[in-house]
């Protein structure tokens, strides 16, 4: 997906990059470790009553990802949605706003999903799609197939239907809606809070 009337800077913002790169060196270490010592499974956040819950998880599982298209998909929305937001409200703030919205989304996770395991920065992703969908409600994207531009505060709305409707029929898709609802609604609650202290005006 693309934005028509909104740019992120072509220099990317210190934490948006970090994260990119921390995210990037997780992932080849997956591929190199995961033979060996199933890196992957360290990493990876588990039901709190499965036995294998470990509190390091909740912040582990948001740097693994489960192939390329996955950590490709994450890091270009990390890119499109954090660099506009790192921009307005700082790194610090940034990076505070990303890791609440990651542990909200594993919590919610791990005390309503049972069974199996999740990785991926999707959460932390979904929390700053709440953002910006807040902040900049009437942006216009461009969304693969759909030949026409949808606004940031549908697309948020569409993603979130999507989340309810696969995390409560239980369809076995191997996507982690709960922890996307998660993040998704952490997002909105700390956009809402900080756009209600923080009187200064963005464009």
């Amino acid at each position: 997906m693309a934005y028509n009337n909104y740019r992120p800077s072509q220099k990317i913002p210190p934490i948006v990059l970090n994260l990119i790169i921390i995210n990037a060196i997780v992932f080849v270490a997956q591929m190199v470790f995961d033979s060996s010592i199933g890196l992957t499974n360290i990493l990876a956040l588990y039901p709190y009553n499965s036995g294998l819950f470990k509190p390091y998880q909740l912040v582990t599982h948001m740097f693994a990802h489960g192939g390329f298209l996955h950590i490709l998909f994450n890091m270009y929305a990390l890119w499109l949605f954090g660099s506009v937001l790192e921009r307005i409200w700082g790194p610090k703030k940034f990076l505070i706003f990303y890791f609440v919205c990651g542990l909200a989304a594993g919590l919610t996770q791990m005390f309503l999903v049972t069974t199996g395991a999740a990785i991926g920065a999707s959460g932390a992703i979904m929390g700053l799609l709440a953002a910006f969908a807040y902040t900049f409600p009437n942006t216009e994207f461009y969304i693969i197939p759909f030949p026409f531009p949808i606004k940031a505060k549908y697309m948020a709305a569409v993603y979130a239907a999507i989340d309810l409707f696969g995390g409560f029929s239980g369809g076995g898709d191997n996507i982690a809606h709960f922890a996307h609802l998660g993040g998704l609604a952490m997002g909105f609650i700390l956009a809402i809070i900080w756009n209600k202290t923080d009187k200064k005006t963005f464009y």
